[in-house]
C-alpha cells in the first residue's frame, strides 16, 4: 500500500502543480490577435519546461502579465485618443457650421438693409424728380405769362400807334418826333 500512496500523492501533486499554472497563467485578451499570438507563445514556452525553477516561470509569467496590461493601456489610451480626436472634430465642425449660420444671417440683414435703402433713395428720387417736374411747369407758366403779356403790350402799342398814324392822317400834321433813323430827315 505505501507504493500506491505514493504513486498518488505524486499523480496529486503533480495535477496541483498542472492546476496552480493553469489558474495562474490569465486568459488572453481577445483585444488583439496578434498579442493573443505572443501570449500563447510565451505560455507555451513557460509550460514545456516544468523543470525549470518556479522563479524562471514566475517571471515570464509576469513579463507576459505586464505586456499584456501594456497593450490594454496603450488600447485604451488609442480609444480615449480616438474619441477626444472625435470631439474636437464634432466641436469644430459645429461651430463652422455656427459661423456659417452668422455669415448667412449678417448677409441677409446687410442685404435687407441696403434694398431698405435703395428704396428709401427711389422714393427720394421719384420726390425730387417730381419737384423738378412741378419747377419746369412754373417756369414754363412764368416764361407763358411773360410772353403773353409781352404779347399783349406788343398788341396795345400797334394800337395806340395805329390810332395815332390814323389821328395825323385824319388831321394831315406830321408827327413832331420820329424815332429811330426817321429822324434824321426832313419832311
Amino acid at each position: 500500500m505505501g507504493a500506491e500512496e505514493a504513486k498518488k500523492d505524486t499523480s496529486e501533486v503533480a495535477a496541483e502543480d498542472q492546476a496552480q499554472e493553469k489558474s495562474v497563467i490569465p486568459l488572453p485578451d481577445p483585444v488583439d490577435k496578434v498579442s493573443r499570438s505572443k501570449t500563447s507563445a510565451n505560455v507555451e514556452k513557460a509550460t514545456d519546461n516544468p523543470n525549470e525553477k518556479n522563479s524562471g516561470a514566475t517571471a515570464e509569467r509576469d513579463a507576459v502579465l505586464a505586456a499584456i496590461e501594456t497593450e490594454k493601456r496603450l488600447a485604451l489610451i488609442k480609444a480615449w485618443e480616438e474619441s477626444e480626436k472625435s470631439k474636437a472634430e464634432n466641436r469644430a465642425h459645429k461651430m463652422q457650421s455656427a459661423t456659417g449660420t452668422w455669415e448667412n444671417s449678417m448677409k441677409a440683414s446687410a442685404e435687407a438693409q441696403l434694398k431698405k435703402m435703395e428704396e428709401k433713395l427711389e422714393r427720394k428720387k421719384a420726390e425730387y424728380g417730381e419737384r423738378m417736374k412741378n419747377k419746369i411747369a412754373e417756369i414754363h407758366k412764368a416764361t407763358e405769362e411773360k410772353r403773353a403779356m409781352i404779347e399783349a403790350k406788343r398788341r396795345e402799342n400797334l394800337l395806340k400807334i395805329e390810332e395815332a398814324a390814323a389821328k395825323y392822317r385824319a388831321s394831315g400834321t406830321a408827327p413832331k418826333k420820329l424815332h429811330g433813323c426817321l429822324g434824321s430827315f426832313d419832311f
